[in-house]
């Protein structure tokens, strides 16, 4: 499979090409840029606008073989000279780069949404055509991507408090196939926003799956919730490290009978012995081999508590299965922060909670619906 470039790379990657034909009145054609993950990106320069003052170019976004978005979409610098800033390179983000309007991500409210790692790459590849030209004064720098409002619409940005257009993102330079990485930074992005407003509480679940019972049972959009994905241990970690004090795991059983089990990781790829678990639980529970047998040729985990509610031993599996859930839990959260658990079917509801899970709902519910924080 093929890796692609960040909206990153291609932004330095104009940049560097844009700056290097205004300095030299020359046209460029292609760029060479070096990632930091120490692969260079030759990329190809399209739409040139010369002027003696400025000159704008852009790169086509090449997502390999992820499923990008913004595959294929043009992101452009306006290279400007600076005649009173000398030495300096101004970065801002024009037509459909994003505004921050809220606190706790990459960039302070009112910048443009041009991540760290993207504006060091910028700078480092416009300062390096700067020696090589022995330009005395400044650049500006201007980002724009072409239909990126639109584009944004199908991000995270609005959720997140970017208004405008999307974000010039990447701490690689590149996009790896299939890649996890992106997720796993949205998952701390918004982890660090709640604690930059002020929330030491904090729901996570693995997707929407459940918003209605959410809604119904507890009066709680689940849209407010952090979604870890299948990286349940990692947003554990994480959290901590940001400082979050108490988080709330929402999910199907599906999902969450592989933590009765210690698996951190849900993704069917990385372990699926949900029947298994189910099974060992029925086990437990009720020592009942039989019914142990007939879950394991269930194909998904609906029918397996089908059968459990059927033997009439609902109550003490599930609180079996909670128990290990909050013991694992537990034992991944260290001492950092308390963790709790509330899981359900969406075709039954409510099935379990840990002992804590429901007070803090509650509590969250209250910091959130009041906005009085900490």
């Amino acid at each position: 499979m093929n890796y692609g470039f960040t909206t990153g790379s291609c932004s330095a990657a104009a940049a560097k090409a844009a700056a290097y034909m205004l300095l030299s009145g020359t046209k460029k054609e292609d760029i060479v840029i070096r990632t930091p993950k120490g692969i260079d990106y030759h990329a190809r320069i399209l739409d040139a606008v010369r002027t003696k003052e400025c000159v704008s170019c852009c790169v086509e976004k090449d997502g390999g073989d992820d499923p990008d978005i913004t595959t294929g979409a043009r992101v452009c610098a306006t290279v400007r000279l600076l005649h009173d800033h000398p030495r300096e390179v101004l970065v801002d983000g024009g037509e459909g780069v994003g505004r921050v309007t809220e606190p706790g991500l990459d960039q302070p409210v009112g910048a443009a949404a041009i991540n760290s790692v993207p504006r060091s790459m910028i700078c480092s590849e416009v300062r390096e055509v700067m020696e090589l030209f022995d330009w005395q004064g400044g650049l500006s720098v201007i980002i724009s991507v072409p239909g990126g409002e639109e584009l944004a619409k199908k991000t995270f940005n609005p959720k997140l408090g970017i208004t405008g257009g999307i974000s010039i993102l990447g701490t690689s330079g590149i996009v790896e196939p299939m890649s996890t990485q992106a997720i796993k930074d949205t998952i701390r992005v918004e982890l660090r926003q709640r604690v930059a407003q002020g929330y030491e509480r904090v729901v996570i679940a693995p997707g929407n799956y459940g918003v209605d019972f959410m809604r119904e049972r507890y009066d709680y959009d689940l849209d407010r919730a952090v979604k870890c994905a299948n990286y349940i241990g990692e947003t554990i970690d994480m959290a901590a490290e940001l400082g979050v004090k108490q988080l709330l795991l929402v999910g199907h059983l599906g999902k969450l009978i592989k933590v009765s089990g210690g698996i951190m990781n849900t993704h069917s790829a990385v372990a699926d012995c949900r029947m298994e678990l189910m099974a060992a639980a029925v086990i437990q529970t009720a020592g009942d081999a039989e019914l142990a047998g007939r879950i394991l040729d269930c194909s998904n985990t609906t029918q397996a508590y089908g059968l459990v509610a059927e033997a009439g031993i609902s109550e003490p599996f599930m609180k079996c299965v909670m128990d290990r859930i909050g013991d694992h839990l537990d034992r991944r959260a260290k001492g950092r922060l308390q963790v709790e658990c509330i899981v359900f079917l969406n075709e039954v509801g409510l099935l379990g909670t840990t002992k804590g899970a429901e007070e803090l709902l509650a509590a969250i519910r209250q910091e959130q619906d009041s906005g009085s924080r900490k």
